[in-house]
C-alpha cells in the first residue's frame, strides 16, 4: 500500500449505499433517517456510490448509469440539493462515522460538462469525435490523460469535495494513470490529510480484457503505491472457484495467507461477499446457515469488511443501477449478527495481528487465527452442512463464543463444528497452524 497507510483500515467496517436506491424516496434526507440504522450495525465509513447528476444522452434503462457522469462538480437533482448533501454528511459524522464518495474519473457521461466545454479531454478519433475504448460501456467517452489540463481539473475537483468529504473511492483506477493518482493524493492531501483512497482494482479476467482491447492498465502492485485500499478481488475469484466446486477450500485458504507475502505489510483489501457489481451473496451460497458462516469468515479475514446496500435484510434481490428498485427489506434481518462481529472486528489484534488460515477439507470449515503480542483469536467456521468434530489450534477447555456469547468446549484438541460460526480469544498460545 501507500507508504503512510495505516493498517487501523483493517478494523472498518464499510456500508456501500446508492441514494437512488437505499430509501422508497431515493433522496439524501431520506437516507440522513436511516444513518442511525446503519450505524448500529457497527458501520464505521460510509460509501456513497456516485452523487452526481447521470447521463440523459444515451440511457441505460429509465434513469442511466450513474458511473455516466454529466457534472463531477455537483449533486444530482433526483437525489436533493448541496445543502442536502452537506446536511447528509454533517450527520454522517455526528453519528462517528466517516463518508467516501464515488469518483469515476476514467470516462464521463457523452453529455456532460467537459464534453460539450473540454472536447480536447478525451480521446478522439480521426474526426476529432470524443470516443471510448471499451466497446461494453456505450454511454460514455473517455478521458485523455496525456492533456495536462485534465490532471488540473480534475485534482481541483477532488480538492473540493476533500474540504467536505473524507476520501474516495475511485471506479476503474487501473484504467487512469497511476501517476495520475500519485499526484491527485499528494494534492488532496493540502487541504485532507486524512483522505481514505479506495480502488476499484477488478480481477485478474477484467485485465486481460483490457489487454486484449489494447487499452492502457496499471497493475494492482503499481495501483497500491497511491492508494489505502484495493477490492479483495483476487481473493473472491477464489471464493467462486470454491463455491463452484473447482478448487477444495484448502486451496481459497492457503491463498488468503499467500496474501501476505503477495502484498506490502501494510495492504488493506475490503472484503466482500457481494457488491453493486456482483450478484447477492445468497444466490450463490444457498443456505442461509452457511450465510451466516460466510458473513463471520469474511469478517475475521485481514481487511475491511463490506456491507452492500442491504446486504443485512439476506435477500436475492439485486436492485438494478439504472432503475428505481429500494431495497428489498422483507428477508431475514441480520443486523445484530453484523453488529456483534463489527464490535470483535474493532479489536486491534485484527489489524495488528499475525493472521493464518488452513482449512478442513472433509467438514468443509476454514479455521483462522490471529497472534498480537499475548492475545490470540480463533475462528472456526462451517462453510457447508457437515457434522463432526475439527482440529483448532487452541488448548483444551471451554471458551466463549464472542459471536453469540455462548460457551464452546475443546476437547483433545477439537472442536464440534455446529450450525453457528465461532470466534473465541486465548491468552494461551495455540499450537501453530503451517499452511505450506
Amino acid at each position: 500500500m501507500a507508504e503512510w497507510t495505516d493498517v487501523s483500515l483493517r478494523n472498518q467496517v464499510i456500508y456501500s449505499v446508492y441514494t437512488r436506491n437505499q430509501t422508497k424516496e431515493g433522496t439524501f434526507r431520506a437516507l440522513e433517517a436511516d444513518l442511525p440504522r446503519i450505524a448500529a450495525l457497527g458501520t464505521t465509513i460510509i460509501w456513497l456510490t456516485p452523487i452526481h447528476p447521470a447521463t440523459q444522452a444515451v440511457k441505460k434503462g429509465t434513469y442511466g448509469c450513474p458511473y455516466s457522469i454529466r457534472d463531477y462538480r455537483t449533486v444530482g437533482e433526483e437525489y436533493g440539493t448541496m445543502e442536502d448533501f452537506r446536511s447528509l454528511v454533517d450527520s454522517i459524522h455526528q453519528l462517528g462515522m466517516k463518508v467516501i464518495i464515488d469518483v469515476v474519473y476514467n470516462h464521463t457521461a457523452r453529455d456532460s460538462v467537459l464534453v460539450n466545454e473540454h472536447p480536447e479531454y478525451f480521446y478522439q478519433n480521426e474526426k476529432g469525435e470524443p470516443i471510448n475504448r471499451f466497446p461494453e460501456w456505450n454511454d460514455v467517452y473517455d478521458l485523455d490523460y496525456r492533456n495536462e489540463d485534465v490532471w488540473e481539473y480534475q485534482i481541483e475537483t477532488l480538492q473540493n469535495w476533500a474540504q467536505l468529504v473524507d476520501g474516495f473511492r475511485c471506479d476503474v483506477a487501473p484504467m487512469v494513470p497511476v501517476a495520475f493518482w500519485r499526484k491527485a493524493v499528494e494534492e488532496v492531501a493540502k487541504v485532507n490529510p486524512e483522505a481514505i483512497w479506495l480502488a476499484e482494482v477488478g480481477g485478474p479476467g477484467f485485465m486481460r480484457h483490457l489487454e486484449r482491447l489494447g487499452c492502457p492498465w496499471w497493475c494492482e502492485n503499481e495501483i497500491l503505491t497511491a492508494f489505502d485500499m484495493t477490492y479483495d478481488y483476487d481473493g473472491y475469484n477464489y471464493l467462486c472457484k470454491y463455491l463452484n466446486d473447482r478448487i477444495p477450500l484448502s486451496e481459497y485458504t492457503q491463498y488468503l495467507c499467500d496474501q501476505n507475502g503477495l502484498n506490502p505489510r501494510n495492504y488493506v483489501k475490503m472484503r466482500f461477499l457481494e457488491n453493486h457489481d456482483q450478484p447477492r451473496a445468497i444466490t450463490r451460497i444457498k443456505n442461509d446457515e452457511a450465510l451466516i458462516n460466510f458473513t463471520a469468515f469474511y469478517y475475521f479475514l485481514l481487511g475491511p469488511a463490506l456491507i452492500n446496500a442491504g446486504g443485512e435484510y439476506t435477500n436475492d434481490f439485486t436492485p438494478s443501477l439504472f432503475e428505481k428498485e429500494p431495497i428489498d427489506r422483507t428477508g431475514p434481518d441480520k443486523s445484530a449478527l453484523f453488529a456483534a462481529l463489527s464490535a470483535i472486528k474493532r479489536r486491534p489484534i485484527f489489524a495488528k495481528g499475525y493472521f493464518n488460515m488452513v482449512a478442513d477439507n472433509e467438514h468443509h470449515t476454514a479455521i483462522g487465527s490471529y497472534q498480537y503480542g499475548e492475545e490470540f483469536a480463533v475462528g472456526v467456521f462451517r462453510l457447508r452442512e457437515t457434522v463432526g468434530a475439527v482440529e483448532v489450534p487452541l488448548e483444551d477447555g471451554v471458551y466463549v463464543n464472542e459471536i453469540d456469547g455462548k460457551n464452546i468446549p475443546v476437547k483433545d484438541g477439537k472442536m464440534d463444528i455446529c450450525h453457528c460460526p465461532a470466534i473465541v480469544f486465548s491468552k494461551t498460545e495455540p499450537f501453530k497452524l503451517y499452511t505450506e
